[in-house]
Protein backbone atom coordinates (compact mmCIF):
# COMPACT_ATOMS: atom_id res chain seq x y z
CA UNK A 1 0.00 0.00 0.00
CA UNK A 2 1.61 3.33 -0.93
CA UNK A 3 0.44 6.62 0.85
CA UNK A 4 2.03 8.86 2.65
CA UNK A 5 1.97 10.10 6.43
CA UNK A 6 1.68 13.57 7.94
CA UNK A 7 1.18 14.89 11.41
CA UNK A 8 -0.76 17.32 13.02
CA UNK A 9 -0.47 18.97 16.76
CA UNK A 10 -2.32 21.13 18.74
CA UNK A 11 0.57 21.97 21.73
CA UNK A 12 -1.92 20.28 24.07
CA UNK A 13 -0.78 21.24 27.92
CA UNK A 14 -0.51 18.42 30.67
CA UNK A 15 -1.81 18.23 33.78
CA UNK A 16 0.93 20.49 36.06
CA UNK A 17 2.93 21.25 33.47
CA UNK A 18 2.99 24.88 31.21
CA UNK A 19 2.75 26.54 27.99
CA UNK A 20 6.33 26.85 27.21
CA UNK A 21 6.40 23.05 28.26
CA UNK A 22 3.99 22.00 25.55
CA UNK A 23 5.50 24.46 22.98
CA UNK A 24 9.04 22.56 23.53
CA UNK A 25 7.19 19.33 23.45
CA UNK A 26 5.81 20.41 19.95
CA UNK A 27 9.52 21.30 18.84
CA UNK A 28 11.09 17.90 19.91
CA UNK A 29 8.18 15.60 18.12
CA UNK A 30 8.88 17.56 15.29
CA UNK A 31 12.62 17.51 15.12
CA UNK A 32 11.41 13.16 15.73
CA UNK A 33 9.04 13.47 13.05
CA UNK A 34 11.37 14.44 10.10
CA UNK A 35 14.14 12.05 11.26
CA UNK A 36 11.32 9.45 11.27
CA UNK A 37 10.95 10.33 7.73
CA UNK A 38 7.14 11.90 8.00
CA UNK A 39 5.72 14.06 5.47
CA UNK A 40 4.56 16.89 6.82
CA UNK A 41 4.33 18.49 10.10
CA UNK A 42 1.09 20.72 10.36
CA UNK A 43 0.58 23.11 13.67
CA UNK A 44 -3.43 24.30 14.71
CA UNK A 45 -4.69 27.60 15.81
CA UNK A 46 -6.77 27.58 18.91
CA UNK A 47 -7.66 30.85 21.06
CA UNK A 48 -7.92 31.37 24.61
CA UNK A 49 -7.66 27.94 25.26
CA UNK A 50 -6.32 26.85 29.11
CA UNK A 51 -5.45 23.33 27.68
CA UNK A 52 -3.44 24.34 24.29
CA UNK A 53 -1.05 26.33 23.72
CA UNK A 54 -0.68 27.01 19.81
CA UNK A 55 -2.70 30.04 19.25
CA UNK A 56 -0.37 31.18 16.64
CA UNK A 57 0.64 28.61 14.23
CA UNK A 58 2.71 31.08 11.93
CA UNK A 59 4.73 32.08 14.74
CA UNK A 60 5.30 28.94 15.56
CA UNK A 61 5.90 27.41 12.17
CA UNK A 62 8.94 29.75 11.33
CA UNK A 63 10.87 28.30 14.66
CA UNK A 64 10.06 25.33 13.46
CA UNK A 65 11.20 25.49 10.08
CA UNK A 66 14.23 27.12 12.01
CA UNK A 67 14.80 23.66 13.84
CA UNK A 68 14.31 21.43 10.55
CA UNK A 69 15.67 20.88 7.35
CA UNK A 70 13.94 18.46 4.90
CA UNK A 71 10.06 18.33 6.55
CA UNK A 72 7.28 20.69 5.25
CA UNK A 73 6.05 22.62 7.82
CA UNK A 74 2.21 24.27 7.90
CA UNK A 75 -0.63 25.54 9.55
CA UNK A 76 -3.81 22.87 10.26
CA UNK A 77 -5.42 25.20 9.99
CA UNK A 78 -5.18 29.17 9.95
CA UNK A 79 -8.77 30.39 10.87
CA UNK A 80 -9.02 33.05 8.07
CA UNK A 81 -12.33 34.26 9.31
CA UNK A 82 -10.20 36.63 11.95
CA UNK A 83 -7.77 37.92 9.68
CA UNK A 84 -6.87 39.89 5.91
CA UNK A 85 -6.41 37.71 3.30
CA UNK A 86 -3.71 39.83 2.24
CA UNK A 87 -2.13 39.20 5.45
CA UNK A 88 -1.86 35.53 5.51
CA UNK A 89 -0.81 35.83 2.18
CA UNK A 90 2.35 38.24 3.20
CA UNK A 91 3.24 35.55 6.27
CA UNK A 92 3.38 32.29 4.21
CA UNK A 93 4.87 34.24 1.59
CA UNK A 94 7.72 35.36 4.01
CA UNK A 95 8.04 32.14 5.34
CA UNK A 96 8.06 30.42 2.20
CA UNK A 97 10.99 32.66 1.13
CA UNK A 98 12.67 31.42 4.57
CA UNK A 99 12.77 27.97 3.30
CA UNK A 100 11.52 27.15 0.00
CA UNK A 101 9.46 24.41 -0.63
CA UNK A 102 8.74 23.31 2.86
CA UNK A 103 5.98 25.47 3.58
CA UNK A 104 2.46 24.67 3.90
CA UNK A 105 -0.83 27.10 3.95
CA UNK A 106 -3.78 25.54 5.56
CA UNK A 107 -6.99 27.45 6.70
CA UNK A 108 -10.43 26.10 7.97
CA UNK A 109 -14.00 28.30 8.83
CA UNK A 110 -14.12 27.70 12.48
CA UNK A 111 -13.36 30.27 15.06
CA UNK A 112 -10.67 28.08 16.53
CA UNK A 113 -12.02 29.66 19.75
CA UNK A 114 -14.47 31.29 22.06
CA UNK A 115 -16.78 34.06 22.00
CA UNK A 116 -14.25 36.62 23.95
CA UNK A 117 -11.41 35.91 22.11
CA UNK A 118 -13.14 35.80 18.62
CA UNK A 119 -14.93 39.28 19.68
CA UNK A 120 -11.31 40.60 20.43
CA UNK A 121 -9.67 39.29 17.43
CA UNK A 122 -12.04 41.12 14.93
CA UNK A 123 -12.36 44.06 17.50
CA UNK A 124 -11.36 46.57 14.17
CA UNK A 125 -13.11 44.69 11.64
CA UNK A 126 -16.89 46.01 10.01
CA UNK A 127 -18.92 43.45 9.99
CA UNK A 128 -20.87 44.73 6.52
CA UNK A 129 -17.52 44.83 4.46
CA UNK A 130 -16.07 41.79 6.09
CA UNK A 131 -15.96 39.04 3.34
CA UNK A 132 -17.58 35.57 2.92
CA UNK A 133 -14.82 32.48 2.87
CA UNK A 134 -15.01 32.32 -0.83
CA UNK A 135 -14.50 35.42 -1.70
CA UNK A 136 -11.39 35.56 1.02
CA UNK A 137 -10.33 32.06 -0.71
CA UNK A 138 -10.28 33.91 -3.88
CA UNK A 139 -8.28 36.80 -2.52
CA UNK A 140 -5.61 34.90 -1.08
CA UNK A 141 -5.24 33.22 -4.49
CA UNK A 142 -4.34 36.40 -6.35
CA UNK A 143 -1.62 37.73 -3.52
CA UNK A 144 -0.25 34.03 -3.37
CA UNK A 145 -0.13 34.08 -7.63
CA UNK A 146 3.01 36.33 -7.27
CA UNK A 147 2.23 38.32 -10.48
CA UNK A 148 3.85 40.82 -10.98
CA UNK A 149 1.75 42.63 -13.40
CA UNK A 150 -1.29 42.52 -11.24
CA UNK A 151 -1.98 46.28 -10.91
CA UNK A 152 -3.59 45.60 -6.66
CA UNK A 153 -1.29 45.34 -3.57
CA UNK A 154 2.27 42.59 -3.80
CA UNK A 155 2.16 40.51 -0.68
CA UNK A 156 5.84 40.74 -0.99
CA UNK A 157 8.49 38.99 -0.66
CA UNK A 158 7.74 36.23 -3.29
CA UNK A 159 8.59 33.25 -2.84
CA UNK A 160 10.63 31.10 -5.21
CA UNK A 161 8.15 28.04 -4.69
CA UNK A 162 4.71 29.43 -3.13
CA UNK A 163 3.03 27.66 -0.39
CA UNK A 164 0.95 24.39 -1.16
CA UNK A 165 -2.73 25.44 0.02
CA UNK A 166 -5.08 23.38 1.68
CA UNK A 167 -8.40 23.98 2.87
CA UNK A 168 -9.75 21.72 5.84
CA UNK A 169 -13.57 20.83 6.19
CA UNK A 170 -15.73 17.88 6.61
CA UNK A 171 -18.15 18.78 4.28
CA UNK A 172 -19.71 17.97 0.50
CA UNK A 173 -19.86 22.38 0.49
CA UNK A 174 -16.34 22.26 1.31
CA UNK A 175 -15.52 19.67 -1.40
CA UNK A 176 -16.83 22.18 -3.47
CA UNK A 177 -15.49 24.97 -2.80
CA UNK A 178 -11.96 23.79 -2.49
CA UNK A 179 -12.16 22.48 -6.26
CA UNK A 180 -13.83 25.67 -7.17
CA UNK A 181 -10.80 27.27 -5.64
CA UNK A 182 -8.30 24.89 -6.76
CA UNK A 183 -7.26 24.39 -3.25
CA UNK A 184 -6.29 20.82 -2.16
CA UNK A 185 -8.73 19.51 0.35
CA UNK A 186 -8.03 17.60 4.07
CA UNK A 187 -11.15 16.29 5.14
CA UNK A 188 -11.61 16.62 8.91
CA UNK A 189 -12.44 12.74 9.53
CA UNK A 190 -11.08 13.73 13.12
CA UNK A 191 -13.51 15.74 13.87
CA UNK A 192 -16.25 14.40 11.51
CA UNK A 193 -16.12 10.51 11.05
CA UNK A 194 -19.36 9.82 9.65
CA UNK A 195 -18.95 7.32 6.91
CA UNK A 196 -21.35 8.29 4.53
CA UNK A 197 -20.87 12.20 4.85
CA UNK A 198 -16.85 11.00 4.39
CA UNK A 199 -17.71 9.01 0.98
CA UNK A 200 -19.95 11.63 -0.21
CA UNK A 201 -16.91 14.16 0.30
CA UNK A 202 -14.37 12.37 -1.26
CA UNK A 203 -16.91 11.94 -4.37
CA UNK A 204 -17.88 15.47 -5.33
CA UNK A 205 -14.02 16.15 -5.13
CA UNK A 206 -12.68 13.68 -7.09
CA UNK A 207 -15.43 14.64 -9.46
CA UNK A 208 -15.48 18.32 -9.16
CA UNK A 209 -11.43 18.45 -9.50
CA UNK A 210 -10.97 16.11 -12.53
CA UNK A 211 -9.43 13.44 -10.09
CA UNK A 212 -8.19 14.80 -7.36
CA UNK A 213 -8.61 12.86 -3.93
CA UNK A 214 -8.57 14.43 -0.54
CA UNK A 215 -6.15 14.00 1.93
CA UNK A 216 -7.40 12.45 4.70
CA UNK A 217 -7.23 13.81 8.74
CA UNK A 218 -7.87 11.12 11.67
CA UNK A 219 -7.01 10.64 15.72
CA UNK A 220 -4.60 7.96 16.22
CA UNK A 221 -2.94 6.67 19.19
CA UNK A 222 -0.39 3.48 18.76
CA UNK A 223 0.84 1.41 21.16
CA UNK A 224 2.73 -1.37 22.43
CA UNK A 225 -0.01 -3.29 23.41
CA UNK A 226 -3.80 -3.02 22.54
CA UNK A 227 -4.82 -2.83 25.85
CA UNK A 228 -2.78 0.10 26.78
CA UNK A 229 -4.00 1.92 23.72
CA UNK A 230 -7.44 0.85 24.84
CA UNK A 231 -6.76 2.38 28.23
CA UNK A 232 -5.27 5.30 27.36
CA UNK A 233 -8.01 6.62 24.98
CA UNK A 234 -10.85 5.10 26.66
CA UNK A 235 -10.20 8.25 29.60
CA UNK A 236 -10.52 11.12 26.81
CA UNK A 237 -13.97 12.71 26.71
CA UNK A 238 -15.52 16.01 24.98
CA UNK A 239 -18.32 17.77 25.08
CA UNK A 240 -20.82 18.56 22.56
CA UNK A 241 -21.99 21.90 23.48
CA UNK A 242 -25.88 22.89 21.76
CA UNK A 243 -26.86 25.93 21.56
CA UNK A 244 -29.99 27.55 20.87
CA UNK A 245 -29.37 29.32 17.45
CA UNK A 246 -28.21 25.70 16.01
CA UNK A 247 -24.65 25.89 16.71
CA UNK A 248 -22.79 23.16 17.97
CA UNK A 249 -19.18 23.32 19.52
CA UNK A 250 -17.09 20.32 20.79
CA UNK A 251 -15.02 21.41 23.94
CA UNK A 252 -13.05 19.44 26.49
CA UNK A 253 -15.22 19.64 29.39
CA UNK A 254 -18.47 20.61 31.39
CA UNK A 255 -16.50 23.38 32.93
CA UNK A 256 -15.82 24.84 29.22
CA UNK A 257 -19.21 24.17 28.07
CA UNK A 258 -20.51 26.70 30.46
CA UNK A 259 -17.95 29.26 29.93
CA UNK A 260 -18.78 29.19 26.40
CA UNK A 261 -22.19 29.69 26.94
CA UNK A 262 -21.33 32.59 29.12
CA UNK A 263 -18.98 33.95 27.18
CA UNK A 264 -21.56 33.71 24.13
CA UNK A 265 -25.08 35.04 26.13
CA UNK A 266 -26.97 32.15 26.50
CA UNK A 267 -28.18 30.34 29.58
CA UNK A 268 -30.58 27.77 27.31
CA UNK A 269 -28.35 25.06 26.17
CA UNK A 270 -27.84 21.52 26.59
CA UNK A 271 -24.57 18.88 26.54
CA UNK A 272 -23.22 15.48 25.01
CA UNK A 273 -20.58 13.78 26.94
CA UNK A 274 -19.10 11.66 23.91
CA UNK A 275 -15.48 9.47 23.65
CA UNK A 276 -13.84 10.97 20.70
CA UNK A 277 -13.01 8.36 17.64
CA UNK A 278 -10.06 7.69 17.70
CA UNK A 279 -7.95 4.92 15.83
CA UNK A 280 -6.30 2.78 18.54
CA UNK A 281 -4.20 -0.17 18.69
CA UNK A 282 -1.05 -1.95 18.24
CA UNK A 283 0.68 0.21 15.01
CA UNK A 284 -0.18 -3.28 13.05
CA UNK A 285 -4.06 -2.43 13.63
CA UNK A 286 -3.63 1.11 12.48
CA UNK A 287 -1.77 0.22 9.95
CA UNK A 288 -4.68 -2.02 8.79
CA UNK A 289 -6.99 0.46 9.00
CA UNK A 290 -4.93 2.82 7.24
CA UNK A 291 -4.33 0.49 4.57
CA UNK A 292 -8.46 -0.08 4.39
CA UNK A 293 -9.36 3.27 3.70
CA UNK A 294 -6.76 3.71 1.18
CA UNK A 295 -8.04 0.31 -0.66
CA UNK A 296 -11.72 2.08 -0.28
CA UNK A 297 -11.02 5.75 -0.86
CA UNK A 298 -8.10 5.97 -2.61
CA UNK A 299 -6.72 8.03 0.02
CA UNK A 300 -3.22 8.91 -0.84
CA UNK A 301 -2.16 10.73 2.34
CA UNK A 302 -3.25 10.51 6.01
CA UNK A 303 -2.44 13.42 8.63
CA UNK A 304 -2.65 12.15 12.01
CA UNK A 305 -3.68 13.85 15.19
CA UNK A 306 -2.16 12.42 18.67
CA UNK A 307 -4.74 12.99 20.93
CA UNK A 308 -3.85 15.20 24.03
CA UNK A 309 -1.96 12.45 25.93
CA UNK A 310 1.51 13.03 27.20
CA UNK A 311 4.66 13.87 25.56
CA UNK A 312 6.07 10.47 26.29
CA UNK A 313 2.72 8.60 24.54
CA UNK A 314 2.99 10.78 21.54
CA UNK A 315 6.57 10.02 21.06
CA UNK A 316 5.85 6.54 21.21
CA UNK A 317 3.08 6.43 19.02
CA UNK A 318 4.79 8.14 16.46
CA UNK A 319 7.80 5.80 16.44
CA UNK A 320 5.86 2.89 16.39
CA UNK A 321 3.64 4.25 13.29
CA UNK A 322 7.16 4.66 11.60
CA UNK A 323 8.70 1.54 12.58
CA UNK A 324 5.82 -0.42 10.29
CA UNK A 325 6.71 1.54 7.65
CA UNK A 326 3.79 3.43 6.53
CA UNK A 327 5.14 4.01 3.52
CA UNK A 328 6.74 6.85 4.95
CA UNK A 329 9.74 9.12 2.86
CA UNK A 330 12.76 9.61 4.43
Amino acid sequence: MTYLLSLLDKSPIETGLSAADALRATVKIATRAEELGYHRFWVAEHHNMSNLASSAPEALIAYLLARTSRIRVGSGGVMLQHYSAYKVAETFNLLASLAPGRVDLGVGKAPGGFPLSTRALQLAVDPSRKPDFASQLSDLNTYLAADPGYDGAHATPFPPTAPERFLLGASVESAELAAEKGWELVFAGHLNGDPDNLRKTFEVYERASGGKRPILALAAFAAESEEYARERVGKLRIVKLFLPNDQTVNVGSEEQAAEFARQAGVTDYRIEEKVPSVLHGTAKQIRNELDEFHRRYGVKEFVLDTPALSTADRLASIELLAAERLSLVA
